[in-house]
């Protein structure tokens, strides 16, 4: 029997996603608010950290963001968080939230959660709603004190009512489980509802479990495959799970099987045991793929590795018929009476079953095993647990993504891929005049092209027609793949054009052999006279821009065609044909040279999703003195 929504405990406390998973995203959020003032007023380094150490408090802090990010200086956590603290000293709201985040993180200083908490909270005093959100979280978890669910629903809702998702999110978990403030399903949904519409895909789903149950909402099936399809496209594992389940039952949208085992798969490979029980249910009975019961004995003993007790069930089953793996009694009896011990009937029934044909040595021995499976369990589960010391939240880090872009106007117009900025709350850029906000132009999804522009005088790319172009023709690009392992300076790529057309001759894009990764998205393609003749498209989305083909061969890589983006620019730059770069002549030049241009006008984009958007976000600038 496949599982059919998800139960109350993914609706809550489930989604409290640890902040753990904050330190381990590209940037975190405090090395990303330099002072605009400061950005602005001085490019001299020099004139920077002397202003620093006399004392302002602003360049201070500045010199800490640029030290731990590596802008102008060696990456160095440890010169950080000097200069934060001597900014945190003069009560310097940020500089207090970084360094709380410094040794939440063990960055510069040993991790301590306890000092982590206390520089939080002297943020949070200040009015500051990341630093109120954790404030919360020490308080939820224990950092400093023992837990208080009371003080930390009244940190999350200082937080809430600034906007901040997270805290919103926790706020509403509160509220459905009662901890810290009266349990009020309404309430509940009323916070999730807030930080659902800005993108919180914990939120979302929980918005489609209430209304799925009937949860201080009425009771309504096409509300809930309506928002757990948004917490689903933004990777939620509970909703992906649900959404199969929807599709596999035809509530509110088709009957599908198949595109149910799509949306299990999807959860299941990011670890989730109803979508791995699910699916090792659709290879058992042939729902949406042939029957394959060695695949569907491989994704029960995922789920069953976890306490999935439906999944340690039909394991046991697996092992007792041998159907799917080699007959063995005392495995099924180990994990049968795992699946009994959480109340499992069948299970049960199995057990005793197993008992008429088992001897008394093979029974003590299943017993053994099920002990050490037990204990297995009960590590993974302490690992996703309160105990491991992580903390809760509902969404990650701000920067949720990044990708690469280039300059094509003097005054600061830049292009990248629209999937790279698609349902950003904040974009920003990182150019050597320091870390500036972008505003999102406009979006062309069809050709997963977007524009964007910042404040500024840069130096731009010239974009020609593609085409002129032929097969063989030498290009190269410039990108930001992976920036935490390999930094944040451009890496240099190059190729040849392999074929003028792209998946399944889609003319949109070129094929070409330039050696790409995720974070290239976005990227200049140009050609050896220094012209871009496309934008590239890492290969781990190129399925999303064309066409669902399956696996694609390796060293294939795809480019949008410049000729589409020269559409682009000219519908959307006002006086384009003055303002966009003239085209360098086809004749040789210096490739040092040409590089050397592409470099510069290459910058790495910083995209923060979950976060209220708001006009200061997209088009202005924010001050985090």
């Amino acid at each position: 029997m496949l599982k059919p929504f998800s139960d109350r405990s993914e609706a809550s406390t489930v989604h409290r996603v640890t902040a753990r998973c904050y330190s381990l995203l590209v940037v975190a959020f405090c090395t990303l608010t330099i002072s605009s003032t400061v950005a602005a007023a001085d490019d001299d380094l020099a004139v920077r950290r002397a202003k620093a150490e006399k004392g302002d408090a602003a360049a201070q802090f500045d010199l800490g963001v640029r030290l731990k990010i590596g802008i102008g200086f060696r990456k160095d956590h440890r010169e950080a968080v000097k200069w934060y603290r001597k900014a945190a000293e003069q009560g310097h709201r940020r500089a207090h939230y970084c360094l709380g985040r410094s040794y939440h993180n063990g960055e510069g200083v040993p991790k301590d959660l306890r000092e982590a908490a206390k520089w939080y909270r002297k943020a949070a005093e200040q009015g500051d709603e990341d630093a109120q959100f954790y404030v919360g979280v020490s308080y939820g978890y224990g950092w400093d004190a023992p837990r208080d669910d009371r003080e930390a629903a009244k940190w999350y809702r200082k937080a809430a009512e600034q906007g901040h998702a997270g805290a919103q999110h926790n706020l509403g978990v509160s509220y459905a489980d009662g901890e810290g403030v009266p349990k009020d399903d309404r309430e509940a949904v009323k916070w999730f509802r807030k930080a659902a519409v800005q993108g919180d895909a914990g939120s979302q789903n929980n918005l489609g479990v209430a209304y799925q149950y009937g949860r201080g909402v009425r009771k309504d099936d096409r509300e809930s495959v309506k928002w757990y399809r948004k917490a689903a496209e933004r990777g939620s594992t509970n909703a992906q799970n649900s959404l199969g389940a929807a599709y596999l039952l035809g509530i509110v949208v088709p009957k599908d099987p198949r595109e149910a085992v799509k949306w299990f798969r999807k959860a299941a490979v990011q670890g989730s045991a109803g979508a791995q029980f699910n699916l090792g249910a659709s290879f058992e009975h042939g729902f949406g793929v042939p029957k394959d019961r060695r695949e569907a004995v491989k994704w029960y003993r995922k789920a069953a590795v976890q306490g999935d007790a439906k999944a340690q069930h039909n394991l046991g089953v697996a092992y007792a018929k041998g159907k799917g793996t080699l007959k063995d009694y005392v495995a099924a009896y180990a994990w049968s009476n795992l699946a009994a011990a959480q109340g499992s009937e069948l299970a049960t029934r199995l057990r005793l079953d197993l008992q008429g044909v088992m001897t008394a040595n093979q029974i003590a021995e299943a017993q053994r095993l099920s002990r050490r499976f037990a204990a297995q369990i009960a590590k993974v589960k302490r690992s996703k647990t309160r105990g491991s010391g992580s903390a809760p939240s509902s969404r990650p880090e701000q920067v949720a993504a990044t990708g690469t872009g280039f300059f094509v106007t003097e005054n600061g117009y830049f292009v990248t891929n629209a999937h790279v900025v698609e349902d950003a709350s904040r974009v920003q850029v990182m150019t050597q005049k320091g870390t500036l906000p972008a505003r999102v132009v406009h979006i062309d999804r069809d050709n997963d092209l977007a524009l964007l522009k910042v404040s500024g005088t840069f130096k731009p790319l010239p974009v020609v027609s593609s085409r002129r172009l032929r097969e063989g023709t030498k290009v190269f690009t410039f990108g930001h793949p992976n920036p935490e392992i390999q930094g944040l300076d451009p890496v240099y790529t190059s190729g040849d054009i392999s074929k003028l057309t792209g998946i399944r001759d889609d003319r949109r894009t070129l094929q070409i052999s330039v050696p790409v990764q995720p974070g290239n998205s976005g990227g200049p393609l140009v050609n050896e006279y220094g012209n871009v003749v496309g934008v590239v498209v890492a290969r781990l989305n190129a399925l999303k821009l064309l066409a669902k083909t399956g696996s694609l061969p390796q060293n294939v890589n795809y480019a949008v065609k410049s000729t589409r983006l020269l559409s682009l620019l000219e519908e959307h730059i006002p006086d384009a044909g003055e303002k966009l770069k003239e085209s360098f002549p086809r004749k040789p030049r210096d490739l040092s040279q040409v590089r050397s241009e592409v470099k510069q006008a290459t910058v790495l984009i910083l995209v923060e999703r979950g976060r209220k958007a708001s006009p200061t976000f997209l088009g202005g600038t924010r001050n985090d003195d």
